[in-house]
């Protein structure tokens, strides 16, 4: 027996596997073996010697070691000699053929210059081409699937574990991790679905009063910054947001973008008998309703909170509708909080979820399954079943988003985390981006806004703030190859200054006369209550960054309604709004009317700044000054008794008391009509 001798913890295969021999012991071993002194079991012409023949017992372990590993040595030695000669043979066969057939290894063939040899090298090359293109190709694939599994992080993989989903009804996560895997090997155009140059996307925002007017802003701001398609914005807005928008919208003439309004108080009527805690109030259920208040012949959309920031072209979420399917209508990131898990405190009673529940800062829809599915119905009945038990939502339309897709998994497709990666206290958002490129959305979704507690809130808060004082007017670039009205303004435009001429002197005078100021009216909350008596004047001034600091003394010596029209660049509409904000003087006035006309061009257009503070004003009389000019304290109730009780008309007026006309009190911007003089006698 071979293995006779050998260690028990050793079989004959691992000794030979593992104790090849080495060349002092193999010069030592092979004259013993070729002079016939090792032979199985030690029997042969030439025996061991005395002591083995007689048993005397005299061989030790080491003797016995030694004759193991003799054994060995013997065995590779054998193997050794019998592999070299047949893998050779092996070797020179399979090089003998090339695609399949036979290469000639005769020695006029194997010439470098000869025709059979050159074809011979250049197919080698192409071979050798496609194998390194081929492991190229698998090592992208490996790197990717890496990458989405590093990303997705034990947490969250074990997050939501009462979900249990098909590849095909999936919630994203694994299509996307097969996504990942087909990427490596295949073309990035042909498996990311390419959204087509021209066409349009639509995005749908509720929004309400005059703060989230203003957060609205940046949002759009950020969506045009990285777009290169067509946008179609649907805003359901109440009647401020929509005179402060649509003014804005009008004077910013961005091409190939285009602004529909939906009058939200009209809608009202469908979520107010849904008890909300949340501080959005009933605006914050309406997104419930858009089925029923877009177009029919709309068919999907984007619908987004007005605290949203994007990082990213608006097209690559739009192209996310593509991996849509069966029954999947909806497009949600999973909440990124404890929220619906139940144990943020003693007695937690969140509504009822999947898992972690769904944020609904970013949604996707699909609006004509919806409505073939009768989503008002659906979520009707699910929210008057669960108000029996909650009594009110605690985070508006979000909250019954999840009691219907508690019931009906199947209509939501989980969106990747970084589309909506949400900075509110206690997140996990840190999980869902490991570089600044892996950032799509950021989601300000706590009360606190910028103020939250988060690792990179300090990198999230600079990103904000760039988008907050961008220079607006960089936006209104065009979209070439996408025609739109913008463009056709554009080229009425550029055929009047055609016309006029540059010699004039007063051509750049001229000139400014065409250029349309973005205007945003109301930038702060505004409030005002008309008197009884018909007698109210309001004081209408103009200024510019240099004159902020009149706006307390004026504040405190004119008690009533003032309308100002400030020329602010971006980033100072940002500085005015911190002023304010930290000044008690103006915060404790509701009834003073901002509005921002935005710098363009190297003129200061005083007419125009006074036609937008004169027709924004509420009051039958106005009183025009210059911010410079100080009033005495108490001329705000002279002139409201004066309006009153009117002097007799041969006592002339020596004071700015116009009789307000919209239509008739305008100043034309290229003409220098001035007021009779503040002067009293």
């Amino acid at each position: 027996m071979l293995g006779k001798g050998c260690p028990p913890d050793q079989s004959p295969v691992t000794a030979l596997s593992l104790n090849f021999p080495s060349r002092s012991n193999t010069e030592h071993v092979l004259p013993q073996l070729f002079a016939g002194k090792y032979y199985e079991g030690g029997r042969g012409p030439r025996a061991l010697g005395r002591e083995a023949a007689l048993g005397l017992g005299v061989a030790t372990s080491e003797r016995m070691l030694g004759i193991c590993r003799g054994r060995r040595k013997f065995l590779a030695a054998s193997l050794t000699v019998l592999c070299i000669p047949a893998i050779t043979w092996l070797y020179l066969f399979a090089g003998s053929f090339e695609d399949g057939k036979p290469v000639s290894l005769s020695p006029l063939e194997s010439q470098p210059h000869s025709p059979r040899y050159a074809a011979a090298g250049q197919r080698e090359r192409e071979s050798l081409e496609v194998r390194v293109r081929e492991v190229e190709e698998e090592n992208r694939a490996l790197r990717r699937q890496l990458s989405l599994a590093q990303g997705r992080g034990p947490a969250h993989r074990h997050g939501n574990r009462s979900k249990s989903y098909s590849v095909e009804e999936g919630t994203g996560d694994s299509e996307n991790l097969r996504a990942g895997i087909v990427a490596g090997n295949s073309s990035e155009c042909g498996q990311q679905p390419v959204v087509e140059k021209c066409e349009t996307i639509h995005v749908a925002i509720v929004c309400a009063g005059y703060n989230a007017s203003r957060d609205v802003v940046t949002l759009v701001k950020s969506v045009l910054f990285h777009r290169r398609n067509p946008l179609h914005f649907h805003l359901i807005a109440d009647s401020i947001a929509e005179q402060i928008l649509a003014t804005l919208f009008q004077t910013w003439m961005v091409p190939a973008v285009r602004v529909d309004f939906y009058n939200a108080d009209e809608l009202k009527s469908e979520v107010s008998w849904i008890p909300n805690k949340h501080y959005s109030g009933i605006y914050g259920l309406m997104k419930l309703v858009l089925t029923k208040t877009l177009p029919t012949n709309l068919e999907r959309v984007i619908v987004l909170d007005t605290d949203i920031t994007f990082a990213t072209d608006i097209a690559e979420l739009w192209a996310v509708f593509h991996k849509f399917k069966g029954q999947q209508v909806l497009g949600l990131v999973e909440n990124q909080s404890d929220w619906y898990l139940g144990n943020l405190w003693k007695n937690h009673r969140p509504w009822p979820a999947l898992g972690r529940g769904y944020n609904t800062g970013v949604i996707l829809l699909l609006l004509d399954k919806l409505r073939k599915m009768k989503w008002e119905q659906m979520w009707r009945l699910t929210a008057e079943r669960e108000l029996m038990g909650m009594l009110s939502t605690s985070l508006a339309d979000q909250d019954i988003f999840n009691a219907v897709i508690k019931q009906n998994p199947f209509l939501v497709y989980q969106l990747p985390c970084f589309w909506n990666v949400q900075l509110s206290d206690h997140t996990r958002s840190e999980q869902c981006y490991r570089d600044v490129s892996d950032l799509k959305v950021i989601h300000w979704n706590s009360p606190k806004k910028l103020r939250v507690k988060n690792k990179h809130v300090e990198f999230f808060r600079n990103l904000y703030l760039t988008f907050l004082e961008y220079d607006g007017n960089l936006l209104r670039r065009e979209l070439f190859g996408c025609p739109s009205e913008a463009d056709v303004n554009s080229e009425n435009l550029q055929k009047q200054l055609s016309e006029l001429d540059e010699d004039d002197l007063c051509y750049e005078f001229r000139r400014e006369r065409f250029t349309v100021h973005r205007t945003h009216l109301y930038f702060l909350h505004y409030e005002y209550e008309p008197v009884s008596d018909n007698t109210d004047v309001t004081l209408v001034a103009q200024l510019s960054m240099d004159r902020l600091q009149m706006l307390e003394a004026i504040c405190k010596h004119w008690e009533g309604p003032i309308s100002l029209a400030l020329y602010l660049s971006d980033a100072e509409a940002q500085q005015f709004l911190r002023y304010a904000q930290g000044s008690e003087v103006l915060m404790s006035r509701h009834n003073v009317a901002y509005h921002i006309v935005y710098k363009e061009g190297q003129f200061y257009p005083v007419n125009l700044l006074r036609n937008v503070a004169m027709k924004h004003v509420g009051t039958p009389y106005m009183f025009l000054s210059d911010i410079d000019f100080l009033p005495m304290y108490g001329l705000y109730e002279y002139l409201r008794m004066m309006a009153n009780h009117p002097p007799p008309s041969d006592v002339p007026w020596h004071t700015q008391l116009l009789k307000f006309e919209q239509d008739q009190v305008e100043i034309a911007p290229g003409t220098a009509n001035w007021l009779p003089s503040m002067s009293r006698d």
